[in-house]
């Protein structure tokens, strides 16, 4: 009995949040020959954990979008819901504590547009009610984004049905936000998430921030109890209940294309597996610089895509397990931005060097899920992101001291931020760059968060250009480098899109046999009725 069969509908290069979510659509629409090929010896990719000294730690979920409550399910939770995908979703406690050191700003805001407008204003005497507006037309713009990704409008419909979302397409965060004439503290205060996004405040889409801002302040965030692999595991476990072959520690190595159209890949122990349609977690860049076989298949739009899109921003995380509870330890906040400053443009030049970083962003994982460590110890770490570049010229022999030097500073200033003293209590810690990346989850050149959104090239546009960058037939990506952009659940949203793509094709080709089909019946037809007159 052969290992793989003759051929599958559908291959699957990767077993993250991404392809077993792109499995998952593909399977409630009818394909379930579907193999899925993953690398590693586990599903999930970054969604992952690991174990020191028989502590589990989370190797990356800091919270979980696009979930909302039971009563108000957003659309990564109402996929999951409905794929029979059982979380045991943990909320957050607060979106975050806010800390400027410069200006002395001490804030904390939690989820509901109405609940946060009313803590500015207790501090902000007068601003709530313009906040709460403000948070309104973040609201707005993502009901659009969700309706428009999925259902093609001409612009006088949209500009009728979807005024908001027209009228600040074009602009950027800061410039939206400066139409209300908020106070600048007020306007730091809104601003720490752009950081996920990887662009500063100047150049950042209002249409990615707005999205953001209502995703997270609208239902709040949330964690998997059991960590992020548990989605992982869960997720593999329905995709192999509803009939997927799954195959692990099988890397592909090549895409195999002909006239421009997939016909299946090969892995790098030399398996030739054929299929109609492959969906690749690995990059755009890798794949169209090396993956496909043979080069000559790869059009020259293909490469100036890649070259045109900058990667987003990269993670240096210091992951550590405390001894003591965050009690004991006096960490009283789940979420932590802090930063010497708020001009963003400033902090996006210090983020194109090795430190030290200014602005950082802490999570005490226990004070979400309190039984995520033993009893009498925290699960703690604090995150730098930077972009990849300055690591790319890192020498091997630097590196580890680089490291050191980077958690010391960044350990210290959380320290001086809050006045909380963990370096005497870390009983474990590990040290993530993006080389610990791109060595463990081979993601290009360590980016976790695919490409970074600016006004010249973000969802928006992505979206509108999707079929001239579409460049191979049956050749779908997802990951976080998809249309969506970065984080988990833009992971899920971007499988889904790429099963979107697999059943669109399928659908034309279809229409297009039915029709070439219609064509040769009557052509057929009127030569017997010649035959006939004859």
């Amino acid at each position: 009995m052969k290992f793989y069969k003759e051929h599958y509908d559908v291959i699957i290069m990767g077993a993250g949040l991404a392809g077993l979510s792109a499995a998952l659509q593909l399977q409630a629409r009818g394909i379930t020959d579907i193999l899925i090929l993953e690398k590693h010896n586990l599903p999930g990719g970054l969604a992952t954990s690991y174990v020191r000294n028989g502590i589990e730690i989370e190797a990356t979920l800091h919270e979980m979008m696009s979930i909302g409550s039971k009563e108000d399910r957003l659309k990564v939770g109402t996929f999951f819901d409905e794929m029979g995908i059982d979380i045991d979703w943990l909320k957050v406690p607060e979106a975050y504590r806010f800390i400027e050191k410069t200006k002395k700003i001490d804030i904390t805001l939690h989820s509901g547009f109405e609940t946060m407008s009313n803590e500015i204003d207790a501090q902000y005497p007068g601003w709530g009610d313009k906040v709460y507006d403000f948070m309104n037309l973040c609201n707005r713009v993502y009901n659009s984004m969700n309706i428009l990704s999925v259902t093609p409008m001409s612009k006088p419909e949209m500009l009728k049905k979807h005024p908001d979302f027209v009228k600040t397409v074009g602009y950027s965060a800061k410039q939206v936000m400066e139409t209300y004439k908020f106070p600048q503290d007020i306007v730091d205060i809104l601003t720490p998430y752009w950081i996920y996004v990887g662009n500063p405040m100047s150049s950042l889409p209002f249409t990615i921030y707005a999205f953001l801002m209502a995703d997270y302040f609208r239902g709040g965030s949330y964690v998997c109890r059991n960590f992020s692999h548990e989605m992982s595991m869960k997720l593999q476990a329905k995709v192999e209940e509803n009939g997927a072959q799954i195959e692990f520690r099988q890397e592909v190595e090549k895409i195999l294309v002909r006239n421009k159209k997939v016909y299946g890949v090969r892995t790098k122990r030399g398996d030739e597996i054929f299929s109609d349609y492959v969906i690749s977690a690995a990059y755009p860049n890798k794949v169209y610089t090396q993956m496909i076989e043979p080069l000559s298949e790869v059009p020259a739009g293909a490469i100036k895509m890649v070259n045109a899109r900058k990667l987003s921003v990269c993670p240096v995380s210091v992951m550590m397990v405390l001894d003591g509870t965050p009690e004991e330890l006096g960490i009283r906040d789940y979420n932590v931005f802090s930063g010497d400053t708020m001009d963003t443009d400033k902090i996006w030049e210090n983020y194109h060097t090795l430190g030290p970083y200014g602005y950082l962003t802490s999570i005490c994982l226990n004070l979400a899920n309190p039984d995520c460590t033993p009893e009498g110890y925290t699960q703690f770490s604090i995150t730098a992101l930077p972009l990849v570049d300055p690591f790319l010229d890192v020498k091997e022999t630097e590196y580890h001291a680089l490291k050191r030097r980077l958690a010391s500073e960044m350990i210290a200033n959380y320290e001086e931020t809050t006045g909380v003293n963990i370096h005497d209590h870390i009983v474990e810690i590990e040290v993530e760059t993006p080389v610990t990346v791109a060595h463990y989850v081979g993601a290009w050149k360590g980016s976790i968060y695919g490409y970074s959104h600016s006004l010249d090239d973000h969802a928006v546009a992505r979206l509108q250009m999707k079929e001239e960058d579409h460049f191979i037939e049956g050749l779908e990506f997802a990951g976080a480098h998809g249309i969506s952009g970065n984080g988990m659940g833009p992971a899920v949203t971007n499988g889904r899109a790429a099963a979107k793509g697999v059943l669109d094709s399928r659908k034309e080709q279809k229409e297009d046999y039915r029709l070439v089909s219609g064509y040769m019946k009557l052509a057929d037809m009127l030569n017997r009725r010649k035959g006939a007159d004859k």
